[in-house]
């Protein structure tokens, strides 16, 4: 699916990235699905401090190579009192003949707000 225009994160993937078959650590792209989850979340909000508190439903499609143009696509499920719900749509540029794009990983994020001292906060209506 190709719908997705406009991404949070792009990021090319380097060796660094492999793990022992060649492709990327799944957990190199949940770091990077956190990531674009936060950055929707404080788009969406406009709230300065988000924390993490559960990755729903991570589906790893297809694998990611060294060389692919990742990117991370990010939306608002919902918005709670303290909670927001982002779902992440990940998908891959492949290099060689021609460019393809496949989806190869999807996630929903949930974050919950917090203030300076790291207390649970309401989060302010757009």
């Amino acid at each position: 699916m190709n719908s997705y225009t406009d991404p949070a994160i792009r990021i090319a993937l380097l060796p660094r990235d492999t793990n022992s078959a060649g492709t990327i650590f799944g957990g190199v792209i949940l770091s990077y699905i956190d990531m674009a989850g936060a950055i929707e979340a404080h788009r969406r909000t406009r709230m300065e401090r988000f924390v993490t508190v559960a990755m729903r439903e991570v589906i790893f499609h297809k694998p990611v190579f060294v060389g692919d143009l990742v990117s991370f696509y990010a939306e608002t499920v919902s918005i709670g009192n303290t909670s927001i719900t982002v779902r992440v749509i990940v998908e891959a540029e492949r290099v060689g003949e021609g460019t393809e794009r496949v989806r190869v990983t999807e996630a929903e994020v949930v974050y919950v707000a917090v203030d300076e001292q790291r207390q649970k906060t309401k989060i302010k209506k757009p």
